[in-house]
């Protein structure tokens, strides 16, 4: 996959926080060489983060993250400094934009302690720099060693930056790209599973629910990297299972499912030959499988009157065959002989506190970063509420979830 294609998960997450009016906005612009926010002397004009995909060398394809004000007032500015605190559980590499004609704030000194002890990589930027002498230059070094927790100017990364003159713009991209070896991704989603020149056969069924003209995006990553590895990659609709392994000289090494088709495939599918599901691999892609393999045992522990939260990680135009709130709710009801109590969010609308919920099933999570992923698992962790994810869930109900896993332990 090039720079150009890589999906907004798979990208090095750049976030820029900062006070209103730090120039941090200009800043962004500066160094992406875009108008990527809008700029303004009244304070508070970034209102809501600002996302931008692009390529940001030495770092390669990065999504930038523009947030609002950290000391954003109202009633509206407290719920948008709340979503900056979401969007640093999603940042790789954090840019802290310090005006250093006004220097520290407690709540500058607050998100730098955060950032330092979530371990995130950070830069603090000092901007409108050519208005500061030497000798303010020299205190405000200092005082950012001490705002990091006495760590010493070595493990607090400092630029003198100016949208004005473009003093250490330069300086302040290479520094975010000194930091691209520890934020780079080297897992793969399938191919540590299979041999080159391997064929794995694809299942993804196509009905009113399937994005007209296009596969899903866990299929096309899937497809990608299948063909990146030089492996045979062969797809068909259910229906056409049976007659596409007929064909093969061979077993295929690998057949992976859409979850929705599990009924139908393990039917078909040989038991010497592996199988396993878009949303278990990118479960394990994701770093989660394990816990999501336990939480599916609590859908024959639910009790009439529990709370069910179907949750997803982007937004989309429901259908009358949604498998979110159509399908998987009418499975978890013939599995249990009852009908739950269900509730339903997509995109960032992921609740903070889940203690009303007896389980969590989530989707794959092909759109969202690794770190937002594992911010959902610890909340749940935290409340004590089991979670497990769609392809797991349906596997575990139709008897299978242990064959769909069993090829990773194969490989371990």
């Amino acid at each position: 996959m090039s720079m150009q294609e890589t999906i907004s998960a798979e990208r090095i997450h750049i976030a820029w926080f900062g006070m209103r009016n730090a120039g941090k906005s200009s800043l962004v612009n500066a160094v992406t060489g875009q108008d990527v926010s809008i700029v303004s002397d009244v304070p508070g004009t970034t209102t809501d983060p600002v996302r931008k995909a692009m390529e940001l060398l030495p770092l390669g394809p990065v999504l930038i993250l523009d947030t609002p004000g950290l000391d954003d007032e109202g009633e509206l500015g407290a719920l948008r400094v709340a979503r900056t605190a979401k969007i640093l559980a999603q940042t790789d590499i954090a840019v802290l934009a310090v005006d250093i004609t006004a220097g520290w704030s407690p709540e500058n000194r607050e998100l730098l302690a955060e950032i330092v002890s979530r371990g995130i990589p950070y830069v603090i930027a000092y901007t409108k720099s050519d208005l500061a002498d030497e000798a303010m230059r020299a205190a405000r070094q200092r005082e950012a060693a001490e705002a990091a927790g006495n760590r010493g100017a070595e493990k607090s990364p400092v630029v003198f930056t100016s949208a004005k003159t473009a003093e250490g713009i330069h300086d302040l991209k290479e520094l975010l790209g000194t930091f691209a070896p520890k934020v780079a991704r080297e897992k793969m989603i399938l191919t540590d599973l299979v041999e080159p020149g391997s064929t794995v056969v694809l299942v993804t069924p196509i009905d009113s629910s399937a994005p007209k003209g296009r596969l899903i995006l866990p299929q096309q990553l899937v497809l990608r990297e299948l063909l990146d590895a030089h492996c045979r990659a062969m797809v068909c609709q259910p229906e056409e299972l049976a007659e596409t392994l007929s064909v093969l000289k061979t077993p295929p090494a690998l057949v992976v499912m859409d979850s929705q088709a599990f009924a139908k495939v393990q039917a078909i599918v040989p038991e010497d030959v592996p199988l396993t599901s878009f949303s278990i691999l990118f479960a394990r892609y994701k770093g989660s499988l394990a816990t999501l393999v336990g939480g599916a045992e609590t859908i024959d522990r639910l009790r009439p009157g529990q709370k069910v939260l179907i949750a997803e990680g982007c937004t989309h135009h429901r259908q009358c065959e949604d498998i979110g709130t159509v399908k998987l709710p009418s499975w978890i009801e013939k599995r249990c002989g009852f009908r739950p109590e269900f509730a339903f969010t997509s995109g960032g609308d992921f609740p903070e506190d889940l203690s009303e919920y007896a389980l969590v099933i989530h989707c794959g999570g092909c759109t969202l970063p690794e770190r937002e992923v594992a911010r959902r698992l610890a909340i749940a962790e935290a409340a004590g509420v089991p979670m497990t994810n769609y392809g797991v869930a349906i596997a575990y109900m139709n008897g299978i979830l242990r064959r769909s896993i069993a090829v990773f332990a194969e490989k371990a």
